[in-house]
């Protein structure tokens, strides 16, 4: 027979009731525009301490006066640097004490066709770079990250010690034309999210991915009104861009719900993307 253990307490709780996030401290990468300053935000509103990871120190100034700066850190970093990642959890820890949450989404978006229009091949530095930023540094922050919250007491009677939310894409599924980087990079993200998820979990650590569709953000809102349409005209409904501020709602329920874990979650209203 198979022994289970009981429901606990805190699931007995009305779900709207609960404020799972109050008081915890969130890293945030790439926290300082577009999906990652709507998580900012996000967890912000939720009573959260947030710890801002970016290059851009300008914008890290100006969010962390716009967020609270009693409740808001901001560290400027590279997400591939060991260094860096390192600094800036011990200068969170130091300020917040504990950390509970990771959202990885610093990332880059270049296009290229694999041959251009003259059989030139793609620079092969353009390519590692993406895979880099986008799939190695998740990577590099999210082991980091896991290691200082696998030190930590569990934030629960169920043992949870951290949860780990990484950014994917759905080209990852279906990549257009001139996305072999971006794909790939996203691709590997995806992949990552099983094994991540089973390794970290005698830890009490769990790890999601979302995976969103076309987001408006500010880069894709300043494009000519005719390339956002051409980008929403395969989405099922709403037919739109999707909202930063849904995707920082999606951050906050995954961080909440307990049984989410192992999984990418794609964010598209039914987008399925065509070669081009």
């Amino acid at each position: 027979m198979i022994e289970t253990k009981p429901i606990p307490d805190s699931l007995k709780t009305p779900y709207l009731q609960q404020k799972s996030l109050e008081n915890r401290t969130a890293i945030v990468t790439g926290g300082c525009s577009g999906l990652g300053h709507a998580t900012a935000i996000a967890l912000r509103a939720a009573g959260a301490n947030v710890c801002l990871l970016d290059l851009n120190e300008d914008m890290g100034k100006q969010r962390v006066e716009e967020l609270g700066a009693e409740h808001t850190l901001f560290v400027k970093v590279d997400v591939r640097s060991e260094d860096d990642i390192t600094h800036a959890i011990d200068k969170c820890l130091s300020r917040f004490s504990t950390l509970s949450l990771c959202v990885n989404c610093a990332g880059i978006a270049p296009a290229k066709r694999l041959l251009d229009r003259d059989g030139n091949p793609a620079p092969l530095g353009d390519f590692q770079n993406t895979i880099d930023i986008n799939l190695v540094g998740s990577f590099n922050v999210a082991r980091l990250v896991a290691a200082a919250m696998a030190e930590q007491a569990a934030l629960n009677e169920e043992g949870e010690r951290g949860v780990i939310i990484n950014t994917a894409s759905v080209a990852g599924y279906e990549g257009q034309i001139g996305q072999t980087a971006y794909a790939a990079s996203k691709g590997g993200i995806i992949a990552l999210t099983l094994p991540m998820a089973r390794d970290l979990a005698p830890l009490g650590i769990r790890v999601n991915t979302i995976a969103p569709g076309v987001m408006g953000t500010p880069m894709l809102l300043a494009m000519p009104e005719k390339v956002q349409d051409a980008l929403s005209s395969n989405v099922q409904f709403p037919k739109r861009l999707g909202l930063p501020e849904e995707f920082g709602k999606l951050v906050l329920h995954i961080a909440e719900n307990n049984y989410l874990n192992g999984e990418t979650i794609r964010l598209d209203g039914g987008l399925r993307m065509p070669p081009k």
